[in-house]
């Protein structure tokens, strides 16, 4: 599974979780990208480290030009999940419109392969 696939799906399950107005299921994904984002286990790393043929390496080489010692990937959940934290379980009646906002986004990176706040992160000095 690649970043790009998780992002796609993820955008899918906000979208599924706004529309039938499950709240319980929405404080599992924020506590789900929460758990990620601290502990950088990433879904799409351990799904291709299970799924690796022996001999092959798991993670790719990191370039050394950056600002903070900080994996963008890392960043990008962290900033989704208080994004989404904000936006759909403390300010749900004022920004409403804000977490379908932000699945569409997340759907339409994955489906493109191009993530505007990942580009931000990155250029900002983030890690690869």
């Amino acid at each position: 599974m690649t970043d790009r696939n998780y992002r796609l799906l993820f955008g899918l399950a906000i979208l599924v979780v706004l529309y039938f107005d499950l709240t319980y299921a929405m404080y599992g994904l924020i506590g789900l990208i929460f758990a990620e984002g601290i502990t950088n286990w990433r879904i799409p790393l351990l799904v291709g480290r299970f799924m690796q043929k022996p001999g092959a390496d798991a993670l790719p080489m990191e370039s050394s030009d950056f600002k903070w010692p900080l994996h963008g990937e890392r960043a990008w959940r962290l900033a989704v999940g208080l994004m989404l934290f904000l936006t759909a379980v403390l300010f749900n009646d004022i920004a409403w419109f804000l977490p379908w906002f932000m699945g569409f986004a997340i759907f339409g990176a994955g489906v493109s392969g191009v993530c505007p706040v990942l580009l931000g992160l990155r250029f900002a000095g983030c890690r690869r």
